[in-house]
């Protein structure tokens, strides 16, 4: 009989070594190697043994469509974000800061699930005992909702297959007797994926997985996990704050663009349908260093305040901050400004917020930025009822961007009196230029001259 041999696996790409590195030739991270028992392959070469069927390749002509049949969450939003609804068969991966209400979200999903269909809550890190203590918090109740506490995924396979939707909370606490090593490691993480996935594929169970994250905020285990999966949420928050954002990374059977608003009570999660002023101030126009911008996240458009603050730094290098916004992007733009605008801003320490705790990663946004960043520098207020939004080069020029039409109409329905916009999607919007003045620029330059020249 072989012996068992070790090999070590990087955890945040899966490579593979031999032996122990300090530094992963793959991805380049250090100390992210960690030893696994690996049994060899049991040889095949047996006398008589039959050869299966090779799979053979088909034409695009003669592939057939697949149906996916949807169903209702429960919960407007997190349909929105997966894309119409819960797909059958598809497998969710759900991850999330701890106490960001990832659980409290899926025990919601669950238990309207339960109304109709057998559901399984499969808790690894709970008793059932705390699982009903949630329920009856939430005020939920549901007789078909069956709970069980396991973390070896063997003993809990009998169950699973009866169900026709799980959720795990969570992968990281689960182990399979494949492997020897802890739960929670590369390879039991990966080993766990994968035969959850073979069984949502052959069986049609819809899987709700729970993962937790790092302290950088990416999912904890190897980048295959998010591979496997379907479509992939995060669920994003602080713990002090009763708004909470679930968006997605990945989807299969949908847009990665969509976000969806959530409040957190006493009583559970609840979708929020009208968040047009959630992301703005109700002070806005009283201070410097402001301006609002129209964001484009899907199939919605959002007005969103970004805000910064400026201060004189103490140090000789100075600092810059950013929450909601890339760095590297805000860095870009105080270059931008310096060298094509002449604001200062070389000796400023430079901090830039997003309100509500959105994330803004789409190109509109810069000329917002440089607004709010013009306004902070000059001690000027921008308008209260003035809203921004272009793409901003490094020479200065502001770009077109997408969903102009769109983006401009809803600054009409939030009543804004006057939008900025780049020259080249002035001529989209000509027909709504009765309803609200448009001010088409061409450069940063000219766009702060527009709203601080008196």
């Amino acid at each position: 009989m072989p012996k068992n041999t070790t090999q070590f696996v990087c955890a945040e790409c899966g490579y593979v070594s031999p032996k122990w590195l300090g530094r992963c030739p793959a991805c380049g991270k250090f100390n992210t190697l960690a030893e696994e028992p690996v049994a060899p392959a049991p040889s095949t070469k047996k006398q008589g043994a039959v050869r299966p069927a090779l799979s053979r390749a088909l034409p695009l002509s003669q592939v057939r469509y697949e149906r996916y049949e949807r169903i209702s969450s429960g919960i407007a939003e997190l349909d929105v974000v997966l894309g119409g609804g819960i797909v059958r068969g598809s497998l969710v991966l759900v991850g999330g800061d701890p106490g960001v209400g990832k659980s409290t979200l899926l025990t919601q999903v669950a238990a309207h699930l339960a109304g109709e269909h057998k559901v399984l809550y499969l808790s690894a890190e709970e008793s059932c005992s705390q699982v009903k203590l949630r329920c009856e918090r939430l005020k939920i109740g549901a007789d078909n909702l069956m709970l069980l506490n396991e973390t070896n995924l063997e003993n809990a396979e009998e169950a699973i297959l009866e169900a026709e939707y799980v959720i795990v909370d969570s992968i990281q606490a689960i182990y399979t007797d494949t492997l020897t090593s802890a739960a929670g490691s590369v390879g039991q993480v990966r080993e766990c994926a994968s035969k959850l996935m073979r069984i949502a594929k052959s069986r049609g169970i819809t899987f709700f997985i729970i993962g937790h994250v790092t302290k950088e905020g990416t999912l904890a285990g190897p980048k295959v996990l998010e591979h496997i999966m379907d479509a992939v949420l995060y669920f994003e928050g602080e713990r002090t704050e009763n708004f909470k954002i679930l968006r997605a990374v990945k989807n299969r059977f949908g847009s990665v663009q969509e976000v969806g608003v959530f409040e957190m009570t006493g009583e559970g999660i609840f979708g929020l349908t009208d968040y047009s002023s959630l992301f703005l101030s109700d002070s806005r126009g009283e201070a410097a260093g402001a301006a609002v911008t129209p964001s484009e996240t899907g199939n919605r458009c959002m007005m969103v305040e970004i805000q910064t603050l400026m201060c004189k730094t103490a140090y000789g290098l100075p600092r810059r901050m950013s929450l909601g916004v890339d760095f590297n992007r805000l860095v870009v733009l105080v270059a931008v400004l310096e060298k094509r605008c002449g604001l200062s801003l070389g000796t400023q320490d430079i901090y830039l917020n997003a309100m509500g705790g959105i994330r803004l990663n789409e190109p509109s946004a810069d000329l917002a930025i440089c607004a709010a960043l013009a306004s902070a520098e000059r001690m000027i207020p921008v308008e209260k009822y003035t809203a921004v939004f272009g793409e901003v080069g490094l020479t200065g020029e502001v770009r077109g961007v997408s969903y102009a039409e769109k983006r401009v109409n809803e600054c009409v329905k939030m009543g804004f009196k006057r939008v900025i916009l780049p020259e080249k999607n002035a001529k989209a919007c000509e027909k709504i230029r009765g309803k609200i003045e448009l001010v088409p620029v061409r450069y940063v330059s000219e766009m702060i001259r527009t709203l601080f020249s008196k």
